[in-house]
């Protein structure tokens, strides 16, 4: 019998302690592997946490309502075989052990396998030698049922510590960093990058002292191993070697030959400052013969190409020599991971089940700039951000709301439910280095412009940052988009599904205008505006457009109550 100590892992919520909620188990009690044994609350996300093992409870650590720290002893089992800890190193139990609680049994259910760590067993292994570990995807807390393996911190034979980072995964718009539960030697990985890996599905598989949590059938060794025993080689044949005399006649092709190329789909070898110098003179490295070792093309080879007039095979037509021009004829496949996956997903889910009209409308900011300009100057130095249009787009877009609830909202389509808020949680759409996400401005009509832009930067900032929280990437109910000085004359946004409403301004321009009989310069902006025609109707939205226009084009207007 051997002792382990399961310690709270970290559920991906970005904090450093968890409160516990309750217990589904007590001391004494036989559990299996995956069986709930407790519920933590990180953050405002309940998560439910699932033994790592099948075995009896020696001890629970943490009573409902208290504090636990992230890698903490929260429960202790007694399981077949060594276990993670030494007996002597076991922490002190806030529940005694039940003395009367009948002797640990064998686990029941199906032995499972795995195939990379059945290599590296001997048919004699038993609890004496190295065990498997099988670490499975944990529920983070996120409600998915699966989760999008985006890169991988270890590889096959790593030898990892105790909570060393082993990958890291995406679930909705949140990246999780995942660490191990045991020290041991990696030997199977599970997934690639861009694959789905459901909640509960094995992602490492480890050597560990001990039995670790997965039993080896005696077979499957021997079948592994003779499997794996090398077949006998076959004699040569006496053609063979003549064959094999000849191929140095086929070596690489000479330096001027230059229109020699290699085979369709083959991917030339060359260092980058020499794919960066092929770019810079326009020459596809496809058709350039390489003098190095396998093929490899240098800045000499270059050279050559160049002063021997290569051409591409697109362009073996006669007529003037020298031309450095060819055909790209290369196509790279990239595979769409990560946030650019999560990105395609949800358009095409909101196009898919809205349907948008949309809703354009320009409007005159001229006083509105010359009010920007002015509070700017004189809080310059000061401790007030630096307004841009976002703050008072989102102040004309609060007070107009009022009037027009209907568009400040969630709409859950599936159950025919729209869930119409009185706080207004403010989307901005933003940029970021891994793609497009939407942070959120929760209670923007609690704040005022300054606090607003405050808001605005700070979110947007964590967003492209990487240190978003769950909080800050969900629960908009109206979102702005803004593409700042290349916002165009006018596009279309997209809804950020589940909301019905999603406004976009474009660039600031200076246009000639008839004002009051004259023709004058203004500057001038066009209002781009989507909406869920399932919500709302032509006219209200309209009309919520155009009270944004008269908030704008009237900048006082914002400030009276």
């Amino acid at each position: 019998m051997g002792k382990y100590v399961f310690k709270l892992p970290d559920v991906g919520e970005g904090t450093a302690e968890a409160e516990v909620v309750g217990w589904h188990i007590k001391v004494g009690d036989m559990v299996e592997e995956d069986q709930i044994i407790a519920d933590i609350m990180t953050d405002k996300a309940t998560v439910e946490l699932t033994s790592p093992v099948s075995g009896k409870v020696v001890s629970t650590h943490g009573e409902p309502g208290e504090m636990a720290a992230v890698g903490s002893p929260l429960v202790v089992f007694e399981v077949q075989g060594a276990g993670n800890a030494a007996a002597d190193a076991m922490p002190t139990p806030d529940k005694p052990v039940d003395a009367g609680v009948a002797e640990l049994g064998r686990p029941d259910g199906p032995h499972e396998t795995i195939r990379a760590a059945e290599d590296a067993l001997s048919p004699e292994s038993d609890a004496m030698g190295p065990g498997n570990y099988v670490f499975k995807l944990p529920d983070v807390g996120e409600g998915t049922a699966e989760a999008e393996l985006v890169g991988w911190h270890v590889k096959l034979g790593d030898h990892v510590a105790e909570d060393q980072l082993l990958a890291e995964i995406m679930t909705d718009k949140a990246t999780v960093e995942l660490t191990s539960p045991v020290a041991g030697k990696i030997v199977a990985l599970h997934g690639e990058p861009g694959g789905i890996v459901p909640v509960g599905g094995p992602l490492v598989a480890l050597e560990v002292e001990g039995k670790g949590n997965v039993e080896t059938t005696r077979e499957a060794p021997r079948t592994a191993a003779a499997s794996a025993a090398p077949a006998p080689k076959a004699a040569p044949s006496p053609a063979a070697k003549p064959a094999a005399a000849s191929a140095p006649a086929k070596a690489s092709p000479a330096r001027g030959e230059a229109f020699s190329t290699r085979a369709e789909g083959a991917k030339p070898l060359a260092s980058p400052a020499v794919r960066q110098r092929a770019r810079d003179l326009g020459i596809e490295l496809q058709f350039v013969p390489g003098s190095g070792p396998a093929g490899r093309i240098g800045h000499d080879d270059l050279d050559a190409y160049v002063s021997s007039g290569g051409r591409g095979v697109a362009r073996t037509g006669g007529g003037g020599g020298g031309s450095t021009r060819s055909a790209r004829t290369h196509v790279e496949d990239i595979k769409i991971i990560g946030m650019r996956r999560k990105t395609a997903e949800k358009m095409a889910e909101a196009k898919r089940r809205i349907p948008h009209f949309m809703y354009a409308e320009e409007i005159d900011v001229t006083e509105l700039e010359t009010l920007r300009a002015h509070l700017n100057a004189a809080n310059k130095g000061g401790d007030k951000p630096k307004l841009n249009l976002l703050p008072f787009l989102g102040i004309a877009m609060i007070r107009s709301l009022a009037s027009h609830p209907s568009i400040n909202g969630r709409f859950d389509d599936d159950n025919g439910v729209f869930h119409q808020f009185e706080g207004v949680h403010l989307g901005i759409a933003a940029q970021t280095p891994t793609g497009l996400m939407v942070p959120v401005v929760r209670h923007a009509e609690a704040l005022d412009i300054y606090g607003l832009a405050d808001e605005i930067a700070r979110v947007g900032a964590a967003a492209k940052a990487g240190k978003a929280t769950k909080e800050e990437l969900t629960g908009s109910t109206i979102t702005i988009t803004s593409l700042g000085t290349l916002g165009g004359l006018v596009h279309t946004p997209v809804i950020n599904h589940p909301e019905v409403a999603i406004v976009g301004p474009n660039k600031i321009i200076d246009r000639v205008v008839v004002r009051h009989g004259q023709m004058v310069v203004r500057k001038m902006m066009n209002l781009s505006s989507s909406f869920d025609h399932r919500i709302v109707d032509g006219y209200d939205a309209a009309e919520f457009v155009q009270k944004v226009k008269g908030l704008l084009e009237h900048p006082a207007t914002l400030f009276m109550d």
